[in-house]
């Protein structure tokens, strides 16, 4: 089995002159998607860190396997890429019918719709992506532990906590002292 740090090296030589949306080195979305993972240990961190590596490099499923990626992981990565033919209210669908699965997207979800990310698109692509991340959320976030999604948007985009608190109607505050 790899350890994260061997898992993070791979997926960063697989994204490896890939950028995203804003023209920002892929990596670094992906890196931020497995840090949001954090607190629920490390298959977690490495699904997020391979996330998008079967729709967007040439790795498969079973490369990844014979590469000594847990099981686990590759199903979870499975889950959560994007499938020929499937919408995306199929995808989210099938996402959410998995409880680790629907973490990854979760924090995919909360760093896609980061407002300083957001702001680098055209106006017209920018509200298009954020009625779709939204649209996401309201599966999304209600398929979770409530604790769980506070967790990873903390992390990952703390500018969605109003959201959150508007549906679920409360978010806890950290104690004191506490990040």
């Amino acid at each position: 089995m790899r350890s994260v740090s061997e898992v993070a090296a791979l997926a960063e030589s697989a994204h490896s002159g890939q950028v995203d949306k804003i023209g920002v080195a892929y990596f670094g979305h992906v890196r931020a998607v497995a840090d949001g993972l954090e607190p629920f240990g490390d298959e977690l961190v490495m699904a997020g860190l391979l996330h998008d590596v079967l729709e967007d490099t040439d790795w498969t499923a079973e490369k990844l396997l014979g590469s000594g990626i847990p099981a686990r992981v590759v199903e979870i990565v499975e889950v959560v890429t994007n499938q020929a033919g499937m919408t995306y209210e199929e995808k989210i669908r099938r996402i959410t019918a998995d409880p680790q699965a629907t973490l990854v997207k979760i924090s995919d979800n909360a760093h896609n719709s980061r407002a300083d990310r957001a702001a680098q698109l055209p106006a017209d692509k920018r509200e298009r992506l954020a009625g779709k991340y939204r649209a996401a959320r309201a599966a999304l976030w209600p398929a979770a532990d409530p604790r769980d999604v506070e967790a990873i948007v903390r992390i990952v985009n703390p500018a969605l906590l109003a959201e959150l608190a508007a549906q679920r109607g409360t978010v806890s505050v950290p104690a004191e002292g506490s990040a």
